[in-house]
């Protein structure tokens, strides 16, 4: 068994430093490619600038990397479960607020959704808002009047009013939303641990933990809405998980159904989630009993979103002609069907990379909690992939492919050795966040 872990190891590496080509051959045929500025990207594969800085949140940053590395593994293994939670988002939130302000408060978080392209640019307009959803519709495509700032236009209505009722109830601005995202956003990581015991086993989700709180994605979960959107996905695949291993199946079932219903209204491509809802049935012992429950949910949102107007397949429609009237148009699907995999690379990480490499090569035969945690992450995979090849994520992927990509990072619990491993996750956030200025 000992002869076998340099061995191992050394496929490990062999399999971070293949990531890295990737990598390394997506940015330099990126900016080859990038000549008549075609990918609409600064910093191929990735939506960023060239900038090396610091920023006040550089000492926290470091300091929280440090402890995480340190104290995380063998905390993980000592506290008790809900502690454990606890402490995992405490560390989750405290990384991603250090990462967000290197880039300064504005610049890093109240600025961050007031932008030209954001959701808060549409707030004033949804005074009224059953009649803004029934004209929603009319303001999609570019050349319509009045039409929709880029993200407001590219995602059903439910992730702008998420910011219109911030506002109304007086959370309104860029801060309380920058806040609200990272906040909500930090507690995927919980989600994950709750589905990963519940499906798999204990060991597993107490030793994916501290790589859950370093992932190099929390560079983008503050701030991008879609940080929010990965709370949402990863707390319905959480109750789900619930349902289905018979924590009070009823409520957890409906609880599952209700966030999956509002994920399908935040973002048209998180209907990929179906992918992962079905591996989470299938590795269940009661997805028979919990299905009306979940279907049940499931139609609430849907059914309110109707009844005030919202025309759901039509605005789709209407979108894959805006995207293709914008950037999506222009840049070349060639180069991103395998691009986009580099960023991925990069918001998950080497730990990421080494692990699945085990989760798709070890005998999981003997473990059956393994095997289980590998079917999870590979239908996380196969949602990838799907989005992928559907021509629909052409870049920008580092953020839109959050929800996704928190559910690869378990794999980080089949390596030995986790420090040498969170290290080199964290030491990758830190220098993609204080090289490149971000797009998000």
């Amino acid at each position: 068994m000992n002869r076998d872990l340099p061995r191992c190891t050394a496929r490990d590496l062999s399999a971070v430093v293949a990531a890295a080509l990737l990598v390394l051959a997506a940015a330099l045929i990126g900016a080859w490619i990038d000549r008549d500025d075609s990918l609409r990207v600064n910093w191929p594969p990735l939506l960023a600038d060239w900038a090396p800085h610091v920023g006040p949140g550089t000492p926290a940053a470091l300091v929280v990397a440090a402890a995480v590395v340190a104290y995380g593994p063998s905390l993980a293994v000592r506290l008790s479960w809900r502690r454990l939670l606890l402490a995992t988002w405490a560390a989750s939130l405290a990384w991603t607020w250090s990462l967000a302000l290197v880039e300064g408060w504005f610049r890093g978080v109240a600025g961050q959704l007031t932008s030209t392209h954001e959701y808060l640019r549409a707030v004033d307009r949804f005074r009224d808002i059953p009649a803004t959803l029934r004209d929603f519709d009319a303001h999609i495509l570019l050349d319509s009047p009045d039409n929709w700032p880029a993200h407001v236009a590219g995602h059903p209505p439910g992730a702008t009013l998420t910011f219109v009722l911030l506002d109304r109830i007086g959370l309104g601005g860029g801060g309380w939303a920058g806040a609200f995202v990272i906040v909500t956003g930090t507690t995927a990581a919980v989600a994950v641990l709750i589905a990963v015991r519940r499906l798999a086993d204990e060991s597993l989700a107490r030793r994916a933990a501290p790589f859950l709180v370093l992932a190099p994605a929390a560079v983008w979960v503050g701030t991008s809405a879609d940080g929010y959107f990965t709370a949402v996905t990863a707390w319905a695949v959480a109750l789900l998980a619930l349902a289905v291993t018979g924590h009070r199946p009823a409520w957890t079932g409906l609880g599952a159904g209700l966030l999956f219903g509002l994920t399908v209204y935040l973002s048209y491509g998180l209907t990929l989630f179906a992918v992962i809802g079905a591996a989470v049935l299938l590795l269940g012992t009661r997805r028979l009993r919990v299905l009306p429950y979940v279907i049940a949910g499931f139609l609430v949102v849907p059914v309110v979103f109707a009844v005030l107007g919202f025309d759901w397949w039509e605005a789709y429609r209407l979108l894959v002609t805006r995207y293709y009237q914008g950037a999506g148009g222009v840049r070349p699907y060639g180069y991103w069907v395998w691009a986009n995999l580099a960023c991925t690379v990069l918001i998950t990480g080497p730990a990421t990379v080494a692990g699945l490499r085990r989760a798709g090569s070890a005998p999981f035969g003997h473990r059956g909690a393994d095997a289980r945690l590998a079917v999870l992450m590979a239908s996380a995979l196969l949602a990838l992939l799907i989005a992928d090849l559907s021509g629909m994520s052409k870049a920008e992927t580092e953020r839109i492919w959050l929800p996704f990509a928190f559910w690869l990072l378990p794999a980080s619990a089949f390596l030995p050795g986790p420090r040498a491993w969170l290290a080199a996750q964290a030491v990758l956030a830190l220098l993609l966040n204080h090289l490149l200025l971000t797009g998000w």
